[in-house]
């Protein structure tokens, strides 16, 4: 059973995720080397470049859908109660001690990068908007405005879900990113 809580308190636990996220970006992958950035997980799994490419197509989906929904609804409500699909969904993404191995979608599957900069960059950018969107979001219903999925358009979560599920899918490759410097 999904509990009840409020929706500033998970608002303002999201925003400092999505802040670490960020200084992580910033501080870490920003200044690596670009050989470092491409370099392929000793696992086989993706590079830094490849996992932050990833994580901007999601974002490239996500961030203008979060705008229109914010914008369609102006309504504030004080608490959240997270759905039975985005819960599972959320869930799914979190990062553990032994990730479940996932096959990304085609459309979500790094294509060969030739500058990891600008991947960077954009994802740096693309969190900062975040940010700005969680500010946005302390106008709105987080449970009854309803946010369309990258895998079908006719499958709409609550905002707080979506909120939930990009940054815990942002958590999980950026554990798998910086698995790539050890």
């Amino acid at each position: 059973m999904n509990a009840i809580i409020s929706s500033q308190q998970l608002l303002d636990a999201l925003d400092a995720r999505v802040e670490n996220h960020l200084k992580a970006a910033i501080d870490i992958f920003q200044n690596l080397e670009e050989n470092l950035l491409m370099r392929k997980s000793p696992s086989g799994g993706w590079s830094i470049a490849e996992c932050l490419w990833h994580l901007n197509s999601y974002g490239d989906f996500y961030l203008p859908e979060i705008e229109k929904a914010l914008k369609r609804n102006q309504k504030r409500s004080n608490t959240f109660k997270s759905g039975w699909l985005g819960g599972y969904f959320t869930q799914l993404m979190k990062p553990g001690a032994k990730m479940n191995k996932m096959k990304a979608f085609k459309s979500h599957t790094p294509p060969i990068i030739t500058e990891p900069y600008k991947v960077v960059a954009l994802f740096i950018e693309q969190q900062e908007r975040l940010i700005n969107l969680l500010k946005a979001a302390q106008a709105s219903d987080l449970t009854n405005t309803k946010v369309p999925i990258s895998i079908s358009p006719f499958i709409r979560l609550r905002l707080g879900d979506v909120f939930q599920f990009v940054i815990e899918h942002n958590e999980r490759h950026l554990v798998q990113a910086r698995n790539n410097l050890k």
